[in-house]
């Protein structure tokens, strides 16, 4: 086999988080290593937006649709959404049969969406490859969490199919896995490697068009679930035309087409407010803001941190706690402020909020080392798992 290749799965069909996750280790990793080829697999309608580095290419599954927590549907009007997994499942597998990677790297769920990368595991790992589950920091209530994983299968799929786990935060911050019943087995295969620190790309594109002056930025992630702190802030405008402030609001991909009409019209009143719908070079938006109003989302969190920005988050609080529990630690870490709607969302809390928040204290502030180096950690952590994966050339036999 000639150079390193690195197989990356993510199961994005509804939001950003996972894919941004995969795209900013793959291209940390092949700008290090100038023998890696990547290929990431992703169900994500927006993959083709994403700035990737010339060494890192993509394959899209056919989407799929979550129409509720555990219902998804096809996006192919006529196909059974049953059809489309098993099209979908094929065309992972055969990728792996094909590409045969030295590592294979999961993103948050050990058997894919709906199980579709299990036959692509076992192959891999007969074969030698280094099987990886790379999940969040956090990933939601212990007792919902272990509820879920025993039900889809992936305890597991963790216990047998796994080599490694590379949790993506600092093991003083938060322990995903406790209290899920693994094995010390398994446990003893974790690696905490620190959140993953975000820089500007010289290859983005040129920042959209908006205000020059100083402005605080309202990013809703992918969109999907963020019209509660959209709406809360333009109110919060609406009710203190006097706030001082410009805010640049990120709808996301993900909102709904309703949903965006109707905020454009409010926004469009209020001088001080200006919108946007998806924006690929999000680093650049938030290094250049005095403050930012967000969800509290993974890749958003590490961005706060990455350029220190004071922070305001409104976290979700279903169909997950993973936000809320995120945001509410950081807030005890001293790393940002944490509002919760509380039934009415007053305008006038946020108000004084959005008033406050640049002279808030930043994440630096806290002192707390050590809290970026994840991607640091992932390299040699990729570096052992390539080197054990040649030790090891195939494990026949094993299931």
């Amino acid at each position: 086999m000639n150079g390193q290749r690195l197989l990356i799965y993510s199961h994005d069909s509804y939001g950003l988080g996972h894919l941004r996750r995969c795209q900013t280790i793959a291209n940390h990793l092949t700008a290090t290593h100038e023998d890696l080829a990547v290929i990431i697999i992703t169900g994500s309608p927006v993959v083709g937006s994403f700035d990737f580095h010339p060494r890192v290419d993509f394959i899209r599954v056919p989407g799929i649709v979550k129409l509720d927590g555990n219902t998804y549907a096809s996006s192919v009007a006529g196909l059974a959404a049953e059809e489309m997994m098993e099209i979908r499942s094929v065309i992972i597998l055969e990728t792996a049969r094909r590409f045969r990677p030295d590592v294979f790297l999961v993103d948050k769920e050990p058997l894919g969406l709906r199980g579709e990368v299990r036959e692509a595991l076992g192959f891999l790992r007969r074969e030698g490859t280094r099987n990886v589950l790379g999940i969040r920091e956090v990933l939601d209530d212990t007792v919902l969490l272990k509820d879920e994983w025993e039900r889809k299968g992936a305890l597991d799929a963790v216990e047998t199919l796994y080599d490694d786990i590379w949790i993506y935060g600092p093991r003083d911050v938060y322990r995903p896995l406790d209290g899920l019943g693994l094995s010390d087995k398994a446990l003893r295969r974790a690696r905490y490697t620190g959140y993953l620190r975000r820089v500007l790309s010289d290859e983005a594109p040129p920042m959209p068009e908006g205000p020059v002056e100083p402005y605080l930025l309202v990013h809703a992630g992918g969109g999907g679930d963020g019209a509660l702190v959209i709406d809360w802030v333009i109110s919060a405008y609406e009710r203190d035309p006097a706030l001082p402030w410009r805010s640049r609001i990120v709808f996301g991909p993900f909102l709904s087409a309703d949903e965006k009409a109707t905020f454009r019209d409010r926004i469009a009143a209020v001088p001080k407010l200006s919108a946007e719908t998806f924006v690929t070079n999000m680093e650049a938006l938030v290094d250049g803001a005095s403050g930012l109003v967000t969800m509290g989302g993974y890749n958003t969190f590490c961005e706060m941190l990455s350029f220190d920005k004071p922070t305001l988050m409104v976290p979700r609080t279903r169909p997950r706690l993973e936000q809320y529990i995120r945001a509410t630690r950081a807030e005890e870490l001293g790393l940002l402020r944490v509002m919760l709607p509380d039934g009415e969302r007053d305008p006038e809390r946020m108000a004084a909020a959005l008033r406050a928040l640049p002279d808030q204290p930043p994440p630096s502030a806290a002192r707390l080392p050590g809290l970026l180096s994840g991607l640091e950690e992932i390299d040699r952590l990729f570096v052992d798992a390539v080197a054990e994966r040649r030790r090891r050339p195939a494990l026949i036999g094993i299931a």
